[in-house]
């Protein structure tokens, strides 16, 4: 198996800035496009727990349009074959003391590259965390 093929990584990165592109957007209709649309597609949240491609999207649809902007620190994204990958961020947004992590699994299904799982968390910064 190849970790990180050249052409497969870049895929991934595609996917991955359009998928941030459209949560910064809320680019419902994108997002939901990037999200295997399957009963057993998980998505984590802070304060939520969503489970298929229905909860997703009513949670997409119910959050506030505003305040989405955010800075990414630390990405790294993975890939393994060319059918998998993982990608993980931190981020953080003006006016808030948090640091977000995210987590997402990505498939290559027949119609592209979906997320099958998702898990954001929030942490409060500490000393050690550069700015």
């Amino acid at each position: 198996m190849e970790i990180n093929r050249p052409a497969v990584l870049a895929e991934v990165e595609r996917a991955f800035a359009a998928y941030e592109a459209a949560l910064i957007g809320n680019d419902v209709e994108t997002l939901d496009v990037l999200f295997w649309p399957s009963e057993h597609t998980i998505r984590y949240g802070p304060a939520e727990s969503l489970y298929g491609r229905d909860e997703i999207l009513a949670f997409r649809k119910a959050r506030p349009s505003q305040g989405l902007e955010r800075t990414l620190r630390r990405t790294v994204i993975t890939t393994f074959g060319d059918a998998m990958a993982t990608a993980n961020t931190e981020f953080t947004r003006d006016g808030s003391e948090a640091i977000g992590r995210q987590s997402q699994t990505w498939v290559r299904l027949p119609e592209g590259w979906r997320i099958v799982s998702a898990h954001v968390s929030l942490r409060p910064r500490v000393e050690a965390d550069a700015p």
